[in-house]
């Protein structure tokens, strides 16, 4: 099969390489879209912790084409979605059900070939079906289970007021997530004025540019000098992961979907919120519970279908498999404005 092979960080070449026959409880899937997550872009140029050469790509969807001898419930020809986690099961807290912290995981796209290639091999309990779902919106289940995942977490009530810092694809998603959850007003905040346009016509009922505008002021005056009932950070930036405790009133919840990529240094006002306002701070890892994968997955497929989500005019570049170098490269130097870049190894 074609894959797109990173041999060195942002160093990929599409070439031909040998794809294993399925092992007994194992399908093969043909991928037919595959998203880059952000988490791909900073794992590559940072410093690629895993085996190489390697095939990136865990969020994509296709179509069974081989299944093992032990698989008995999934035929040749369905459409499915991929979940890329492949958890022990053996840990305690896999035991637990609380799969999305497995202590010895495996992950299609880093720990073992993902899908930026035309073929993948995945555990059969590993794939969801989709239905007539479009493969494209398909693809995007895993990080909307992901902001699911935080939403669910924090735990919204009906009325509160929300700020999401961070409006590119996890955050639009977690904005989806909070007005069906009940959420009264959500601030979104970013320095793209193209991206709080997207949140805005998705029903953000404001909006706060830091670079044009003074954050503190606005929250201050959104909330009457409250601040919010809860912060989500979704932009994984040092400077937004303070500022999510500087706007959350006494009492109020934060929650951290993005990832830090550098050291997270506090000021003595951000650390002291924490403790005067009597903050609950919450971590969201991955996207799992029991039963595995969790109702974060069927809930997304479920609200997907009945047309609740908004995921296609989430889509802003397309490439083919041949093209994943110029797509990595557009999104690392910043070459055009993007919202979800999707890979299609293969046409129908």
């Amino acid at each position: 099969m074609k894959a797109a092979v990173l041999y060195s960080e942002n160093n990929m070449k599409c070439e031909e390489i040998f794809i294993h026959p399925c092992e007994a409880n194992e399908v093969k899937i043909k991928v037919m879209a595959a998203g880059i997550c952000g988490s791909d872009t900073h794992k590559m140029m940072n410093k690629w912790k895993y085996a190489l050469p390697a095939i990136m790509g865990h969020e994509f969807s296709g179509y069974v084409v081989e299944a093992g001898k032990d698989v008995t419930d999934i035929n040749i020809g369905d459409r499915v979605v991929a979940i890329p986690f492949i958890p022990c099961r053996e840990c305690e807290y896999c035991r637990r059900g609380e799969y999305s912290v497995c202590e010895n995981h495996g992950m299609i796209g880093s720990k073992s070939f993902g899908a930026f290639a035309e073929y993948v091999n995945i555990p059969a309990v590993n794939v969801l079906p989709i239905g007539e779902m479009d493969f494209e919106e398909a693809a995007m289940i895993e990080p909307l289970a992901v902001a699911l995942h935080g939403v669910l977490n924090i735990q919204p009530r009906l009325g509160d007021v929300v700020a999401v810092f961070g409006a590119g694809t996890i955050g639009i998603l977690t904005i989806q997530w909070l007005k069906i959850a009940g959420a009264k007003e959500i601030i979104a905040i970013d320095i793209s004025d193209d991206k709080l346009a997207v949140a805005a016509a998705l029903g953000c009922e404001r909006t706060v540019n830091p670079m044009k505008e003074d954050l503190f002021e606005k929250i201050s005056e959104y909330t009457n000098g409250m601040g919010v009932d809860i912060a989500l950070e979704c932009a994984g930036s040092k400077v937004t992961q303070e500022q999510c405790l500087l706007v959350t009133r006494k009492k109020g919840k934060v929650g951290y979907l993005g990832i830090a990529y550098s050291d997270v240094h506090l000021s003595e006002q951000a650390f002291e919120s924490i403790f005067r306002r009597e903050l609950t701070l919450k971590g969201f890892w991955n996207s799992y519970s029991a039963p595995f994968p969790g109702e974060e997955w069927t809930k997304s497929i479920d609200f997907i279908n009945k047309g609740r989500i908004v995921l296609k005019e989430l889509i802003s570049h397309r490439f083919e498999l041949e093209d994943t170098q110029k797509a990595f490269n557009m999104i690392i130097n910043r070459v055009e404005t993007y919202g979800k870049v999707l890979i299609i190894p293969n046409k129908e």
